[in-house]
């Protein structure tokens, strides 16, 4: 199916194109290019330009560029742009306008990605329904995601992140959504703001995207949540609050049984319960949020709590693995919580939480008790108090009903030391260090949890415990 012709990028960007070409998707990135996309040469750690070529090789429709490379064909399919990032927010404008499609645009400090993943399973069964395949919530992934929206689209999920101040509202008008979300406001990227409350008007800033009538759903739980009235107060026609005591979703009773949530709520229609396929408190709150904006753009609550509860975490975001240690033994298993995407203190809180509910097993393995053992890694981008913060986490009330905690990174030598003598795992410099060593130190029956920032590679890690179901690891 024909995503843009020539004629259509040409108005959309006012570029020059070089052929007569029809494109069927948007790529930045020659490894996962299909057939019939535009490829868009932009330039990140790499020059995209660079790759053009080996692009229109590969059986690319057309490339978008801002200068024709050497070694690109005179007759190749093109179309040169002063700027190719310019360029492809210019289609993802042209792409917003032309659909008549329902938009929901999420942003906060946790549960982005997760929530997006919800709405995408709780839209679809009601209409054409597009999102990201991944986490492209930046200055480029924002605009790439609305760039392949098809026009047939009746519902979209945008997620828009930040590092610094003054992304977000740009990108959401960009998007211009008709429901904008904000899952929580959390202690994350205090390296570029002076406070919680800066971290907040950024979020907030969302809704000043938002359509005429745009409708704000809101975290009523934090502290910041004045800020958020006010930003709602100033953008938005209506604001639906969510939270354990919010007006108008209010989250009750939620029961974690090993990789499920059941969750109890009460939503402006009545009382709801509902199943997330995972294990979380944040799960059932984020997923209240969902409903929230399931509702404001014309969706059937009913048929989107069926969805949910097919729906599954990303690999690295919370995914439950049953790891078998012996081919001969049936019951040697060791259960493997892999949420080492990223971490900040609030994700962090709600993944031990998780662990510390998790069921173990006993006299299966080399130690007749199964432990629930957490493997942390360094949690980036705090600023001056990260120090604290980190420490703090030995704090939580989930971490005294752990076994063990090991820590990787430096700023984790501050969490190692204030746990408890009788908690406290090894501490390692790198995620390589703990991947050689930590395999030894678990058996059949423990429930083992691994979080941290992505920078700190704590995949390594993963792979490490992955590797001991192959019997390559001793």
């Amino acid at each position: 199916m024909t995503l843009w012709n020539v004629e259509e990028a040409v108005a959309a960007t006012g570029g020059v194109a070089q052929g007569d070409w029809t494109v069927t998707g948007v790529s930045i990135d020659t490894r996962t290019l299909a057939p019939g996309e535009l490829f868009v040469a932009l330039k990140a750690a790499r020059d995209g330009h660079d790759f053009v070529a080996q692009a229109l090789q590969a059986g690319a429709g057309a490339a978008l560029v801002s200068r024709i490379p050497d070694d690109v064909p005179a007759d190749a399919p093109l179309l040169v742009v002063p700027d190719v990032l310019t360029g492809l927010e210019d289609l993802a404008r042209a792409a917003r306008a032309r659909t008549e499609a329902k938009v929901i645009a999420i942003t906060g400090s946790v549960g982005k990605t997760s929530t997006k993943e919800m709405l995408r399973a709780m839209l679809a069964a009601q209409g054409r329904t597009h999102a990201a395949e991944a986490s492209y919530n930046n200055h480029w992934g924002v605009p790439l995601t609305l760039a392949r929206m098809p026009r047939e689209t009746e519902f979209a999920v945008i997620e828009i992140g930040m590092n610094a101040p003054g992304e977000i509202a740009p990108l959401a008008r960009l998007a211009r959504p008709h429901v904008a979300m904000v899952t929580t406001v959390a202690p994350a990227h205090l390296e570029a703001f002076e406070s919680i409350e800066g971290i907040a008007r950024e979020k907030a800033s969302i809704l000043e995207g938002l359509e005429p009538a745009g409708i704000a759903v809101l975290n009523a739980d934090i502290e910041t949540a004045p800020i958020l009235r006010d930003f709602a107060g100033r953008h938005a026609s209506e604001a639906l609050w969510f939270g354990t005591n919010a007006p108008d979703y209010a989250l009750g009773e939620v029961l974690l049984e090993g990789e499920t949530t059941i969750a109890q709520a009460r939503v402006p229609s009545g009382p709801v319960l509902y199943k997330i396929q995972s294990a979380g408190r944040h799960f059932a709150m984020n997923a209240l949020g969902a409903m929230a904006c399931v509702a404001g753009v014309g969706g059937d609550l009913a048929r989107a709590t069926t969805a949910l509860g097919q729906w599954r975490p990303y690999a690295g975001r919370g995914v439950r693995e049953e790891i078998a240690l012996d081919a001969g033994n049936a019951e040697a298993v060791l259960t493997l919580l892999d949420d080492s995407y990223n971490a900040n203190p609030t994700s962090m809180a709600a993944a031990l939480e998780v662990l510390a509910a998790a069921e173990v097993r006993h006299d299966i393995g080399r130690v007749s008790k199964g432990r629930r053992i957490a493997v942390l890694g360094d949690m980036k981008e705090l600023g001056k108090t990260a120090a604290a913060l980190h420490a703090d986490v030995a704090k939580l009330e989930c971490v005294q009903i752990l076994d063990q905690v090991h820590c990787v990174g430096p700023l984790t030598r501050h969490l190692h030391a204030a746990l408890p003598e009788a908690r406290q795992g090894v501490w390692a410099e790198t995620a390589a260090e703990m991947a050689e060593q930590l395999p030894r130190r678990l058996d059949a029956g423990d429930v083992v949890m691994v979080k941290g920032s992505l920078s700190v590679g704590l995949a390594a890690v993963v792979d490490a415990i992955r590797k001991m179901g192959h019997g390559e690891t001793q």
